[in-house]
């Protein structure tokens, strides 16, 4: 099902290390070097094995990898960045272990560009679990590891996954530490209480053409799927996929091998038209709906990275790995039928082509 695919590394001296995020929108193309606290944005799709960045965020060039840039934390700096969202207009980064999200109300064009909105913290020279420290209650304007961020173009929603919840903003914030609208699976913005109901471990948060939205909740190898955002901070998802009920939580579904309907450590979803693709994450696959689910443990109609459904390691058939194995896939982006994947556990990206299903492909 995937076609035309090809292996991307980064930059040839300074490849990547640990990608777990990745964006594509309007030709470019957007990764989260996550072992490298750096942010790579090439304007155009790369075409070879190993491509220069045109812009650096978090560092000051692609030989520098520090944490914070190996100093304290600003508007320039990244720790951990991981989910990325852009219109192509402005971006959005989940500064996860800076406990922040940070974003650029203009599109990067420069090495070491300082954001200009943060959210979960006061200002950008902190960057404190929920703003006041381990311990401290969440509230509607703080964030702890937050890995995940999407948007409409209009809203903003961030995984806010340590706090094991989803924070909703009815505009993307023009100021900093502006607070959230809603919550989606918590009752009120200082809890942060455990409920099989519930997100347990909302690592990313993604939306459909028709109003669909997603949330990877990783802990409970199990994906949320809301058939209308709008009533998710009202209500328990409408459709499990990866368990047949609320309570399970078994790593694909209590058995040793993976089948088409179950999970391991699931990192994240994309909406595709009319489809749905599921980062199965443990298994090192991807997993592939025809039709998004509407029923509790649905099974996949296809799967990229493997063979069989029934195979669930990493690289199955070298410990090298292939340009068609995937090892621990965490971030999945199309434009149009352009898909790109961050293969995580072999430091690098997949590029292909998907077959062209609806005409409200996104």
């Amino acid at each position: 099902m995937l076609t035309n695919y090809a292996v991307f590394r980064g930059s040839a001296g300074h490849p990547f290390l640990a990608p777990r995020g990745v964006w594509t929108v309007g030709g470019r193309l957007m990764v989260s070097d996550t072992g490298q606290n750096r942010v790579f944005i090439w304007n155009r799709m790369p075409t070879t094995e190993y491509a220069e960045p045109d812009v650096i965020l978090g560092q000051v060039d692609a030989v520098e990898t520090g944490r914070n840039a190996g100093g304290s934390v600003g508007g320039d700096t990244l720790q951990y960045p991981s989910g990325l969202w852009s219109d192509g207009e402005r971006l959005i980064v989940a500064d996860a272990w800076n406990h922040r999200v940070l974003i650029w109300n203009h599109f990067p064009a420069q090495h070491g560009q300082c954001a200009d909105v943060v959210l979960g913290q006061a200002d950008f020279s902190s960057n404190q679990p929920n703003a006041k420290g381990i311990g401290a209650a969440p509230t509607e304007r703080t964030l702890n590891w937050p890995y995940g961020v999407t948007s409409d173009g209009e809203r903003l929603w961030i995984a806010d996954t340590g706090n094991r919840r989803v924070l909703f903003y009815d505009s993307i914030p023009s100021e900093s530490f502006a607070p959230a609208t809603a919550v989606i699976g918590q009752s009120g913005f200082t809890e942060r209480d455990y409920d099989s109901a519930n997100p347990i471990w909302p690592y990313s948060v993604k939306l459909g053409p028709k109003g669909q939205m997603a949330v990877a909740d990783t802990q409970y190898y199990r994906t949320l799927l809301w058939q209308d955002w709008r009533t998710a901070p009202e209500q328990p998802a409408d459709v499990l996929i990866g368990q047949g009920d609320f309570e399970s939580n078994g790593q694909n579904q209590y058995g040793l091998f993976p089948a088409r309907q179950t999970l391991s450590w699931t990192y994240d979803a994309h909406f595709y038209g009319d489809s749905l693709l599921i980062a199965d994450t443990g298994n090192s696959r991807i997993l592939w709906f025809g039709t998004v689910p509407t029923q509790h443990n649905q099974p996949a109609d296809n799967l990229i990275g493997h063979a069989s459904f029934a195979t669930g390691s990493e690289n199955a058939n070298t410990r090298f790995g292939t340009d068609k194995q995937l090892y621990w896939p965490f971030s999945i982006s199309t434009d149009s039928n352009q898909l790109v994947i961050a293969d995580t556990g072999n430091h690098r990206i997949i590029i292909g082509k998907l077959p062209v299903s609806s005409i409200d492909l996104i």
